[in-house]
């Protein structure tokens, strides 16, 4: 058997596990830097270029629900592998799509694959960690799952102001196979008590739903993400126009700030056996809230550090909800994670397009008033829900 201890003593397990989470999160993101360039290079408006980002959350969306259960039914391992080795077909293949909408077909398609990774690690974790060690190791998950959003970011945005945007593709398609080269080497299969069928694991998924504290922690997920997701995205809008005028390799570089999220969510781990994962979310929300309301100061200085202060808001929230989920749920732990990234998802899905027309319509304080919604609603559903 694999235990926490052991498992923690096999450095290589993690990081294995890490530099997988880093690989297809950056495959996510790597569009968001770069929707201004896509706008010019296929002639469309914002909210249609962010359908190259839109599209593969909705596809996580839809799909996280079917990758728990089986992961539940067939093992954690095999599933994180063999996801992660054929994410990397679309991922190349996208660099070279003639046109936007098959770029967003390709895109859809990484989104089909990508949760077998996503909806699927913090339930491996649960197997592997209890008690007062699963919250660092969740912890640790998200920080990677934040330093793969940096890289897609920041990384994918340097590269393709120095080639085209084309090439962030082909260079995340190489470190997104090695990823699922090192899992196949060096992670550990959990240990089942016992194979059951899909049908069963589907079912035991859908009995969360009628838990209140489940439910609740569902869409905390939403909320976070959907006000988050909604500011990064039409980032690169605001801050390439005036008064601001910055090129698309300097707002990359300004993504930077998303290596905030990296200390907290570390942080964050450590701190809710203290604190408790309730407050801790409560203050990600009122943090993340004063943060949105902060970048309306066209300075900026002042927008570079309201995005720092959202970061840690983030994943005061991300960095412990997950763990909130794993805890909660008695059973079918893959099905209970499974949920909350379709949850997670659905906010982000809306959050990459509604503030789109929020910002056609009234700016980036629309923007900002779309999110602020989002964070009162998951501040909601911390206090009256997860009680």
């Amino acid at each position: 058997m694999v235990t926490g201890r052991s498992l923690h003593a096999n450095r290589r397990a993690l990081l294995a596990l890490f530099f997988a989470t880093v690989a297809v999160f950056a495959d996510l993101y790597v569009t968001q830097p770069i929707l201004p360039l896509l706008s010019r290079e296929f002639g469309v408006p914002a909210p249609t270029a962010a359908l190259t980002l839109s599209v593969v959350v909705l596809m996580i969306a839809l799909v996280s629900n079917a990758w728990g259960p089986l992961a539940d039914a067939f093992g954690r391992k095999p599933v994180m592998v063999w996801s992660c080795a054929l994410l990397a077909l679309p991922t190349f293949l996208c660099s070279g799509a003639p046109t936007l909408p098959l770029l967003v077909l390709l895109r859809g398609a990484q989104g089909l694959l990508l949760p077998g990774v996503t909806a699927v690690a913090v339930a491996y974790l649960g197997d592997q960690f209890s008690g007062p060690r699963l919250g660092p190791a969740v912890g640790g998950w998200v920080a990677a799952s934040v330093l793969g959003g940096l890289t897609g970011r920041v990384g994918g945005g340097w590269i393709a102001s120095h080639s085209s945007w084309r090439t962030p593709f082909v260079v995340f398609g190489v470190v997104t196979l090695a990823a699922a080269l090192g899992m196949a080497l060096f992670l550990p299969p959990s240990v089942r008590k016992g194979r059951i069928s899909v049908g069963l694991a589907y079912r035991e998924m859908l009995g969360h739903l009628r838990d209140r504290r489940l439910v609740g922690g569902f869409l905390i997920g939403g909320s976070v993400f959907f006000g988050f997701i909604g500011i990064f995205t039409y980032l690169p809008y605001y801050l390439s126009a005036a008064p601001f005028g910055l090129s698309t390799g300097s707002i990359s570089a300004i993504y930077l700030v998303y290596g905030a999220g990296v200390l907290t969510s570390i942080v964050v781990g450590n701190l809710s056996g203290r604190f408790g994962r309730r407050a801790l979310m409560a203050t990600g929300f009122l943090i993340a809230a004063g943060a949105a309301a902060l970048s309306l100061v066209p300075v900026l200085p002042v927008v570079i550090l309201s995005l720092v202060v959202l970061c840690v808001g983030m994943f005061f929230v991300q960095g412990t909800a997950p763990a909130f989920v794993n805890a909660t749920a008695r059973e079918a732990k893959g099905g209970a994670n499974a949920l909350y990234t379709t949850f997670y998802y659905v906010g982000a899905t809306f959050g990459s397009v509604l503030p789109g027309y929020a910002w056609q319509a009234f700016g980036w304080p629309g923007v900002v008033a779309a999110c602020l919604i989002a964070f009162g609603l998951g501040l909601l559903a911390d206090l009256v829900l997860c009680a």
